[in-house]
C-alpha cells in the first residue's frame, strides 16, 4: 500500500515531522500555500537556561498573501548570531560538537527564499538521520492550485496514486474519513510515542526543535526514537 505524508515547510521542525517523512513512501512538503504568521514555518523553539524559547528566521516585510515560496530572509538575518545562540544554549550537551558542526552549513546557507531555506534544512537532517524517503515540492504536481484543506490534500494523493494519506495527529478533526474512503485512501495519523529524554537536569519540556533532539541523544538513538510512533485510522467522524 503506497503511503504519502504532506506538510508545510517548517524550520528545524520537532522529530514528530521526521517521524511521519519516515513512516511514509513519498513526503510531499508545500511552497505553494500561503505563509503564515507565528507558526512553525520560520521559527522554532529550543532549550535555554531551563526554559523553551523561540528562534526565528526573521522575514522581509511584504504582503500577507504571498506564498511561502514568494517569501524571502531579511537582510537583517545573521546566520552567526543564531549559531552563537545555539552554541550557548547548548555547548555543554552530551552530542553539542557533532550536532553543532553539522548544523553550521545548514543555518549559513546562503539562499535567502524563505521555501529554499527551510527546505534545504529538512533535506539535511533527513540526510543527517539516513531518512530516505523522497520530498516532493508540491507545486511541481499536476494539481489545482487554487484547492484548499481536504480538497487540496485529495488531490495530491490522486496525483501521486497513493493508497494511504497519514497526517500529523494534530489534523485529526480536519479530514473527512467517508471522503478519502470515496476516493479509495484511506486516512491515517501519526501519534508520536517518543519518551522523554535529559535535557541537562531539568524537567523535561517536550516537542522542541530537532536540534535539542540531536544535541541530547546519538544518531543510534534518534533513529530509534524515529521509529516510535503509532498510526490511528480515522478523522472527524471516529474522532472522540
Amino acid at each position: 500500500m503506497k503511503s504519502i505524508g504532506i506538510m508545510q515547510a517548517y524550520f528545524m521542525p520537532y522529530i514528530g515531522y521526521f517521524q511521519l517523512i519516515e513512516a511514509v513512501d513519498e513526503f510531499v512538503i508545500y511552497d505553494n500555500i500561503q505563509y503564515t504568521k507565528k507558526g512553525w514555518i520560520n521559527r522554532n523553539r529550543i532549550l535555554t537556561g531551563g526554559t523553551d524559547k523561540y528562534i526565528t528566521l526573521p522575514l522581509k516585510k511584504d504582503s500577507d498573501f504571498l506564498d511561502i515560496r514568494e517569501r524571502h530572509l531579511s537582510d537583517t538575518f545573521d546566520p552567526e548570531k543564531l549559531l552563537r545562540q545555539i552554541e550557548a544554549a547548548y555547548c555543554k550537551a552530551p552530542y553539542f560538537q557533532q550536532t553543532y558542526e553539522f548544523l553550521v552549513p545548514v543555518i549559513r546557507y546562503e539562499d535567502t527564499n524563505l521555501f529554499q531555506y527551510v527546505y534545504h534544512s529538512v533535506k539535511q537532517v533527513c540526510r543527517h538521520l539516513d531518512i530516505c524517503t523522497p520530498i516532493i515540492v508540491s507545486s511541481r504536481l499536476k494539481c489545482d492550485a487554487a484547492l484548499k484543506s481536504q480538497e487540496k490534500v485529495i488531490a495530491i494523493c490522486r496525483e501521486r496514486r497513493c493508497e494511504r494519506y497519514v497526517n500529523a495527529i494534530g489534523g485529526m478533526k480536519l479530514y473527512h474519513a467517508d471522503d478519502f474512503a470515496r476516493e479509495q485512501i484511506e486516512l491515517c495519523f501519526i501519534q508520536t510515542e517518543c519518551g522523554e529524554y535529559a535535557q541537562f537536569k531539568n524537567d523535561f519540556i517536550p516537542s522542541l526543535s530537532i536540534i535539542d533532539v540531536l544535541m541530547f541523544n546519538s544518531k543510534e538513538e534518534v533513529r530509534e526514537m524515529l521509529k516510535s510512533f503509532r498510526l490511528i485510522k480515522g478523522g472527524v467522524r471516529d474522532a472522540v
